[in-house]
C-alpha cells in the first residue's frame, strides 16, 4: 500500500486480470487497473451492511491530486448519511422528458382535456418538445433550458408562448408525481413573446357583399343549404365553428342552443329569432342527429372550409377567417353598447380578459356615454355655479 501519486499510478504494472490499489493516506480512496492499461479512480465505502463503489474517474483524464480532491468530497458526504452510488444510479435510471410526456399524454390529457386541446398537445410535443428536450433527465431541465427552448421559437411568438405555457403545466404535474422538488418548475414565469392578435372584423360594406353572395350561392346551387346556413348561423349566433358543426335538434329550443359540451364547458347559448327561422328552414334526415349536414348519412358536415375559401373569393374576402366571423359579431355587440359581461356570457368567453380585447371597439359608445353624464350634471350644476376666470383672481 502507498500513496497515489502520479508518479506511482503510472508506475503500476499492467496485468492479464484488473486489480485495485488503494491509497496508504486516505482510507477508501483507490485504484482500479484494466488489462486494457486504463486505470480509473474510485471510493469505497460502507452503507449499512453493504459496501459501495463509485468510480470517480480515469487517470490522465484527471490528476491524481484532484481525484484524491474528488473522493475527500465523496466520503465527505458519505459521512453526512449521502450515498453516492445510490444516488447516480438513481440519475441514470431517472424519467427523460419524454418519459414525462407520454405520461402527460396518457394519465392527464386523455383523460382530462377535450379532443381538439388533446390533438393540440399530441402536436406540440410531437413538434417541439421531444426533439428538443426529450433525452434530459427530467430532475436536470433547467431554467437556462426552457428559456433557449422558448428563445428558439421565437419566429412564431404564438407557438413559443403556447410551448412554454404546455412546459410549465408539464413540470407541475412532474411536481406532482414526485419527479422534481416541489416548487422547482423551470418553466415558471417565462416571459412571453409578444403576440400580434389576428382579430379581423367585417366592416358594413362588407358584411352586405358576404349576404349577397351567400344568397346567389344558394339560389344558384353552387353551395348546399346546410354550408349557406351553417355560415349564417355562425354569423347571426357568434358560436364556434366546432360548436355549429356538432349541433344536434335534440340541443336546439325555441330560445336556446342547449350544448351539453363546447370549449368552455356546457353552454346555453341565445337563439335569436334570425337563427331560429334558418333552423326551423333546415331539412332533416331520419336518423341523422345532426342539424348541418354532409355526405354522411349519420354524421355533420365535416369540412367547411373549402365552401368558405369559395364564398369568401366571391365576395373578395380572402383574408378573412370562418373564425373573424365571432369576431365580427362581437365587434358588433361592443359598438352597439353591450356591455362586457353580458358579451362574456353570450360569446362564452372563459374569463373577462378574453371579452375586454374587444373593448376599445366600444369607443364611441362611451364617448358618448361619457357625454351624456356629463351633460345631465352639468344641467344640475350649472345654474348655482359661476366660474371666475384665472386671470382675473389676484
Amino acid at each position: 500500500m502507498f500513496k497515489l501519486t502520479k508518479r506511482a499510478v503510472e508506475g503500476l504494472a499492467v496485468e492479464a486480470k484488473e486489480y485495485l490499489v488503494w491509497d496508504r493516506d486516505m482510507r477508501g480512496f483507490g485504484l482500479r487497473v484494466y488489462p486494457s492499461g486504463k486505470k480509473t479512480y474510485l471510493v469505497q465505502y460502507r452503507v449499512g451492511r453493504r459496501t459501495r463503489r463509485i468510480t470517480i474517474g480515469q487517470h490522465g483524464v484527471l490528476t491524481a491530486e484532484e481525484a484524491r480532491t474528488r473522493a475527500k468530497q465523496l466520503l465527505g458526504d458519505v459521512a453526512r448519511g449521502s450515498d453516492p452510488s445510490a444516488e447516480r444510479q438513481a440519475k441514470r435510471r431517472a424519467p427523460t422528458v419524454a418519459g414525462l410526456c407520454d405520461r402527460f399524454l396518457e394519465e392527464y390529457v386523455d383523460q382530462h382535456c377535450k379532443p381538439t386541446t388533446a390533438r393540440d398537445y399530441h402536436s406540440v410535443i410531437r413538434r417541439f418538445i421531444r426533439p428538443k428536450l426529450g433525452p434530459i433527465p427530467i430532475a436536470e431541465v433547467t431554467r437556462a433550458d426552457v428559456v433557449a427552448f422558448h428563445h428558439g421559437l421565437r419566429e412564431t411568438p404564438y407557438q413559443a408562448n403556447r410551448a412554454a405555457a404546455m412546459l410549465s403545466k408539464l413540470f407541475n404535474l412532474a411536481e406532482d408525481w414526485g419527479l422534481r422538488q416541489p416548487g422547482s418548475n423551470p418553466a415558471r414565469r417565462i416571459k412571453k413573446f409578444r403576440e400580434e392578435e389576428k382579430k379581423r372584423y367585417l366592416s358594413d360594406a362588407e358584411q352586405i357583399r358576404l349576404g349577397e353572395v351567400l344568397a346567389e350561392a344558394l339560389e344558384d346551387g353552387a353551395e348546399t343549404v346546410y354550408v349557406v346556413s351553417a355560415l349564417l348561423l355562425l354569423i347571426y349566433t357568434g358560436c364556434r365553428l366546432s360548436e355549429i358543426l356538432t349541433l344536434c335538434w335534440d340541443y336546439v329550443t325555441s330560445h336556446h342552443l342547449e350544448l351539453p359540451d363546447s370549449k368552455t364547458g356546457r353552454r346555453r347559448i341565445p337563439l335569436p329569432r334570425e337563427a331560429y327561422d334558418i333552423l326551423m328552414d333546415l331539412p332533416r334526415q331520419p336518423g341523422n342527429p345532426y342539424v348541418i349536414l354532409g355526405e354522411s348519412e349519420t354524421g355533420p358536415l365535416n369540412n367547411l372550409q373549402k365552401p368558405w375559401r369559395r364564398i369568401r373569393k366571391a365576395a373578395g374576402l380572402e383574408d378573412v377567417r370562418i373564425h373573424d366571423l365571432r369576431h365580427t359579431y362581437a365587434s358588433v355587440a361592443m359598438k352597439d353598447g353591450i356591455d362586457p359581461f353580458t358579451l362574456k356570457e353570450i360569446m362564452g368567453h372563459k374569463n373577462l380578459t378574453t371579452t375586454l380585447r374587444y373593448a376599445h371597439l366600444a369607443d364611441d359608445a362611451v364617448q358618448r356615454a361619457a357625454g351624456s353624464i356629463a351633460a345631465r350634471l352639468a344641467r344640475a350644476v350649472r345654474k348655482d355655479v359661476r366660474v371666475t376666470p384665472l386671470r382675473a383672481v389676484q
